[in-house]
């Protein structure tokens, strides 16, 4: 069994999207990537509808069980900083219709998680993830971006929460047991 987690590297011209697989033995495997254009010859509502449904077909292609997204990062430009915001809105809808959870990083925790270092320089990011993930060689920058939020979220993911979705793809619903802390799992189904 295997917990599938989707990054997303959220843009107006370009999001970026990954997704990597954790294994019950704690290995991280790559599963996919690339990147949505949406071309700024598009009005903007159209941009956003863009963005928005093809993260949705990747989210069905890919059944995630978990989306990692990147926070907007404090801007210059007012204007730029609401457009990313609405591009991070649209994806996160996407994940949130699937029945998908949604958690939240900085850049400043994406690049601690994935180098070691907060203010790794974004060429040591990637490295990182040819070096962790082994993707093909054209990857473009905003989907290895998008694996490296992908990865954050699976190196701070406690085995708790492993379990916990593990057993809620394998129990019927109503099944509730205790963990070894006390706490109570349920199965959903």
């Amino acid at each position: 069994m295997e917990i599938r987690i989707i990054g997303v590297d959220p843009g107006l011209g370009a999001t970026g999207f990954g997704l990597i697989a954790m294994g019950s033995d704690g290995t991280i495997l790559y599963r996919g990537s690339g990147v949505i254009r949406s071309p700024s010859t598009l009005p903007f509502p159209q941009r956003i509808q863009r963005i928005y449904r093809r993260l949705a077909e990747e989210i069905k292609n890919y059944t995630p069980h978990l989306m990692a997204v990147e926070q907007p990062f404090f801007a210059k430009n007012v204007r730029s900083a609401m457009l990313l915001g609405q591009a991070r809105g649209v994806a996160v809808l996407a994940a949130a219709e699937a029945g998908v959870e949604v958690h939240e990083y900085s850049p400043l925790e994406v690049k601690q998680a994935v180098v070691g270092y907060g203010r790794a320089a974004k060429e040591q990011v990637q490295a990182m993830i040819y070096s962790l993930l082994h993707p093909p060689k054209n990857l473009k920058a905003d989907a290895a971006d998008a694996l490296a939020v992908a990865l954050c979220l699976a190196h701070s993911f406690s085995w708790k929460n492993s379990l916990r979705l593990l057993a809620a793809q394998k129990s019927p619903a109503g099944t509730r047991w205790k963990d070894r802390t006390g706490d109570w799992l349920e199965g959903r189904g």
